[in-house]
C-alpha cells in the first residue's frame, strides 16, 4: 500500500509556528506496493453461485419448506463477499469494494429473512431489493469503463426491481420473472469471473471484458501509469 514517509534535510515553516518541510515532497516519499491477487473472481462467483440457489427457489425447483435450508445455503456469501470487499478496499478500487460490501448485506439480510420468517418480512425484503436495484443503477452510471462489471450491474438492475416486485405484490409470475433474471445474473457473473480469473493466471486478456479508458490503461499500461496523481488519492491526501 502507498505510505508517505519523510526522511531528510527540513527547511523553516515561511508562515511562521516552528514547523519545518521538505521544500520538495517528492523527495522524500517512498511508495511500498504490496500486491494481492484481484480479488473480483470470487466476488463474481459467489454472486453467480447465490443467484443460482435464490433462482432456483423462486422457480420452484425446492418446496416451499426449502426456506431455511435456500437462506443457509446463502449465508456463506456474506461472509465471502465482505471478505472480498476488504481486499478491494486495499486494493484502492472503491467501485468493486463498494458493490461486494453491499452485495454482502444484501446475502446476509436475504438470509437473516428466510431463516428465521419474521412477521412481513417478505414485504421487507422487497423494500431491500428495490433499494438495491437503485443503487446498483446508480454504480452502473459510474462503471461504463469497466465493462464486465457494467454489464453485471445492469443485469443485476431488472432482476432486483422484479425482486422487489414480487415481495411487495406477491404476483407469482413475477416471482417466476426474477428467478430467471436471477439465473440470467449468475450466467454474466460466472463468466465475468472465469474471465478474470484466467487474466490474473495468465498475466494477459484470455476471454473478453470490454475493459476501456483508464481501466483498459491499469492492466495494459506500464507502472508509471499505475502511480500518476498519486498523491491525490485517498489514503495518501490528508483528507477524504
Amino acid at each position: 500500500m502507498p505510505e508517505p514517509t519523510a526522511q531528510s534535510a527540513a527547511v523553516d515553516d515561511p508562515l511562521g509556528g516552528g514547523r519545518r518541510f521538505e521544500p520538495d515532497l517528492r523527495g522524500m516519499t517512498w511508495i511500498n506496493l504490496r500486491p494481492i491477487a484481484s480479488p473480483m473472481p470470487l466476488g463474481f462467483y459467489t454472486v453467480g453461485i447465490a443467484s443460482v440457489i435464490v433462482g432456483c427457489f423462486q422457480l420452484g425447483v425446492f418446496e416451499e419448506g426449502a426456506r431455511r435450508a435456500v437462506g443457509l445455503a446463502v449465508l456463506p456469501a456474506f461472509v465471502l463477499q465482505l471478505l472480498v470487499s476488504w481486499f478491494a478496499f486495499g486494493a484502492r478500487d472503491v467501485l468493486a469494494a463498494t458493490l461486494m460490501a453491499c452485495f454482502s448485506g444484501l446475502w446476509l439480510a436475504s438470509s437473516l429473512t428466510l431463516v428465521l420468517d419474521p412477521s412481513d418480512g417478505t414485504r421487507v425484503l422487497g423494500v431491500l431489493n428495490a433499494v438495491f436495484a437503485l443503487f446498483a443503477l446508480l454504480m452502473a452510471s459510474v462503471a461504463g469503463r469497466k465493462r464486465a462489471l457494467w454489464l453485471v450491474l445492469c443485469t443485476a438492475v431488472p432482476r432486483f426491481t422484479v425482486a422487489a416486485l414480487a415481495n411487495l405484490t406477491g404476483v407469482a409470475w413475477l416471482g417466476t420473472v426474477s428467478g430467471l433474471l436471477g439465473l440470467l445474473l449468475a450466467a454474466v457473473a460466472l463468466y465475468t469471473a472465469f474471465a478474470l480469473m484466467l487474466e490474473d493466471m495468465r498475466g494477459e486478456e484470455v476471454l473478453p471484458i470490454g475493459r476501456s479508458g483508464p481501466a483498459h490503461h491499469a492492466v495494459e499500461g506500464d507502472l508509471s501509469v499505475q502511480l500518476g496523481n498519486l498523491e491525490r488519492q485517498a489514503g495518501v491526501r490528508r483528507t477524504l
